[in-house]
């Protein structure tokens, strides 16, 4: 082996043409989103058990990822070595399962050894492969066509583009099985409660504001000097105005407050319901954090009333507290 300097231009151009095939190799799939494809999220959606996916060396770390991609998205799925298989881990196979097997060649001898014990189980078999005609896909009951022009390899021997091609493909089948199930973003943090992809999903605004003896409020006929004292007492940056049933009139913040001392008002005569903010931004309780603080960055503000039904206030809720849960 005998190195090749390359300059910059022409590493540069080497990569730019991996990507241009391997895009061209997903843009290839797309025709082949048939009823071959639909049938086989039918049999994924119909199976009682579980998807097992399989697959040698390149083909078993796609199979892997996609395994685990179908586990987190609401088909209960997982990865079978295939040279393990013949030597024990096939009971892990049932007869209520089914089995997704990647080859590219179709030919893979760890995966061919096991299609007569797959058989023998009656387990329905989906293929994806680049040669329908291969044994592995004339012995699926669905064949998922990921073959591909050439590899991005310079050699095109490489598994590049065949991967990529696969591993889209099964993406697409991940993807239309989750919608198809009706699969929500709390189905979703069920599966994923660690990081900050479960804190973004499973916290609620309830779980994080203020409330009781925390909570800025004060009432819209209050003077301005009550209303600067709260907002000092409770640290928010803010206080809510509400009217004497408790439903939210207003908000007060330090731009209001700003706004009222450049008129000079008089703190004791100066009435909340005369410098707060109206028809301010409010969260519901069992909202999503998440969406509480998309509100917050599309409005350039800082905090939130959080208000029920009724439109009485029950909480706050600040951008620091988003930060702290690890929202932001």
């Amino acid at each position: 082996m005998s190195a090749v300097a390359l300059d910059d231009s022409e590493l540069q151009a080497r990569a730019r043409r991996v990507l241009d095939v391997e895009a061209q190799a997903i843009r290839d799939l797309v025709p082949r989103i048939d009823a071959d494809f639909a049938r086989a999220c039918r049999l994924c959606l119909e199976c009682p058990g579980r998807v097992i996916v399989t697959g040698m060396g390149k083909s078993g770390h796609i199979g892997s990822k996609l395994a685990a991609t179908l586990a987190s998205t609401g088909t209960p799925s997982f990865f079978v070595h295939p040279g393990e298989a013949s030597h024990g881990d096939l009971g892990m196979i049932t007869a209520k399962d089914l089995v997704i097997a990647i080859s590219n060649s179709g030919e893979t001898a760890e995966v061919v050894t096991i299609l007569p014990l797959l058989k023998r189980l009656d387990v329905p078999l989906i293929t994806m492969t680049g040669v329908r005609g291969s044994t592995l896909g004339e012995g699926a009951d669905v064949v998922l066509n990921v073959g591909v022009r050439e590899e991005a390899c310079p050699l095109n021997l490489a598994p590049t583009a065949s991967t990529t091609a696969t591993l889209a493909m099964g993406d697409a089948l991940a993807v239309a099985l989750l919608e198809s199930r009706g699969f929500t973003r709390e189905d979703f943090a069920l599966s994923h409660p660690g990081g900050s992809l479960g804190r973004r999903l499973l916290l609620h605004v309830s779980d994080l504001m203020h409330t009781g003896a925390e909570l800025p409020s004060v009432r819209d006929d209050a003077p301005l000097h009550e209303g600067l004292l709260e907002m000092t007492r409770k640290s928010l940056g803010m206080t809510g105005v509400v009217d004497a049933s408790g439903r939210v009139a207003g908000v007060f913040t330090d731009g209001d407050l700003r706004r009222a001392l450049d008129r000079n008002v008089d703190l004791q005569a100066t009435r909340m319901n005369e410098v707060m903010t109206r028809n301010c931004r409010t969260a519901a309780p069992e909202e999503l954090a998440a969406e509480a603080l998309l509100r917050l960055e599309q409005n350039k503000i800082t905090a939130l009333l959080v208000v029920d039904d009724e439109q009485k206030l029950v909480g706050a809720l600040h951008v620091h507290d988003l930060l702290r849960a690890g929202v932001v």
